[in-house]
C-alpha cells in the first residue's frame, strides 16, 4: 500500500505533457468509461489504453445524439488507435484515430442517432482482443 502511494505521488511531480503517461490521465473529473453531459449539450467519455492491449473499459452506453469520446493511451512502448470496426453497428461511424502514441490522447465527436450495439478496436491488436463496444440505448 504504501508502495502504489509513493508511486502515485511521484507520478504527480512530472512537469507538463511530456512527463509520460501519468502525466495524460485527468486526477479529476468523471471515472474512465463514465458518460457526462457537457456544457454543450454533447456526451462526453474517456476511455484508456496501455501496454495490456484492452480498452478500459472495455463498455459504456450512450443516448441517441452528440458524442465526444476521448481516448487516452497510457502506454510506456505501445503505440493505438481507435476506429468504430467497419460494418459492425446499426449506422456507420466515421470519425477514428488513426495514431496515437504512448502518453498521447485525442478526442474524435460524432454523433450517433439508431440504438444498438457499435463494436470498437484498436486494428493494431484486434488478433489480441483488444476491442470493446459501445451501446446506444433511448
Amino acid at each position: 500500500m504504501v508502495a502504489a502511494l509513493a508511486v502515485v505521488l511521484l507520478a504527480g511531480c512530472g512537469g507538463g505533457e511530456t512527463a509520460g503517461p501519468a502525466a495524460a490521465a485527468p486526477s479529476s473529473g468523471p471515472a474512465l468509461g463514465t458518460v457526462t453531459t457537457a456544457p454543450d449539450g454533447v456526451q462526453e467519455v474517456t476511455l484508456r489504453t496501455q501496454d495490456d492491449y484492452v480498452f478500459t473499459p472495455d463498455a459504456f452506453t450512450v443516448a441517441p445524439g452528440p458524442v465526444r469520446l476521448t481516448v487516452l493511451n497510457a502506454a510506456e512502448q505501445l503505440t493505438h488507435n481507435f476506429r468504430f470496426t467497419p460494418g459492425a453497428g446499426p449506422e456507420p461511424i466515421d470519425p477514428e484515430i488513426p495514431l496515437l502514441t504512448p502518453g498521447e490522447s485525442r478526442t474524435i465527436e460524432f454523433t450517433v442517432t439508431t440504438p444498438g450495439e457499435y463494436g470498437f478496436e484498436c486494428s493494431f491488436h484486434t488478433q489480441l482482443e483488444q476491442y470493446g463496444t459501445m451501446t446506444v440505448s433511448g
